[in-house]
């Protein structure tokens, strides 16, 4: 398998799955269209990574993922400086808002494609002018949509969540299994019993 990506993120959990693969990262296009909506250009964006990623491989399949933080319908990107990442912050601040993590798989052998995109629900603590400051001058918000990192060990910005967990990081496990086997992967193949325990513990109410 080739993960189109070159999220260190997606690179640990993906590899919690125990499939062997290697990393492809791929340069796409990845402005938001007119009008375009959140899922849409999500689901886009994958599918753009993992179809460029395709011939560069000898076959096997290619996934390619794509994270967005969605409040109020607007999309919050990763921030370009301090400012934009404050902004987020402050805008995020003890509200929730909406994680979607696009999954596109790609059979480069048959060319039978897996596409979609699942959402999780977070809401944010009401941390405080001064953890944000540090927070960002950990350097830590820079890479990351929505200028946060659930995972945070330090900032811990995240006060509950409906959905996956690893949605929010970056991959969504559950669903790159579903999308293997909907692209052919032999379920044969899949260590099924160590995939059904990490499904079952990253799901959080």
């Amino acid at each position: 398998m080739t993960l189109a990506s070159a999220s260190p993120r997606r690179r640990g959990l993906l590899a919690r799955l125990g499939l062997p693969f290697i990393v492809l990262p791929v340069d796409v296009d990845e402005r938001l269209l007119p009008g375009e909506p959140p899922v849409e250009f999500a689901q886009r964006v994958a599918l753009a990574k993992a179809e460029a990623a395709v011939p560069m491989t000898r076959g096997g399949f290619v996934l390619g993922a794509d994270t967005i933080v969605v409040l109020n319908g607007a999309i919050l990107g990763k921030p370009k400086d301090r400012q934009e990442a404050l902004a987020m912050l402050d805008a995020l601040r003890g509200r929730d808002h909406a994680v979607m993590t696009a999954v596109a798989i790609i059979n480069a052998s048959t060319g039978g494609t897996f596409s979609s995109v699942v959402t999780t629900r977070v809401w944010m603590r009401p941390y405080t002018d001064a953890e944000i400051a540090a927070y960002i001058d950990s350097g830590d918000p820079f890479d990351k949509a929505g200028a946060y990192a659930i995972q945070s060990p330090d900032f811990h910005p995240v006060a509950r969540l409906e959905g996956c967990y690893n949605n929010v990081v970056g991959l969504p496990l559950c669903e790159v299994v579903n999308g293997l086997l909907a692209a052919g992967y032999p379920e044969s193949a899949l260590p099924i019993d160590g995939i059904e325990e990490i499904c079952l513990h990253n799901l959080s109410a």
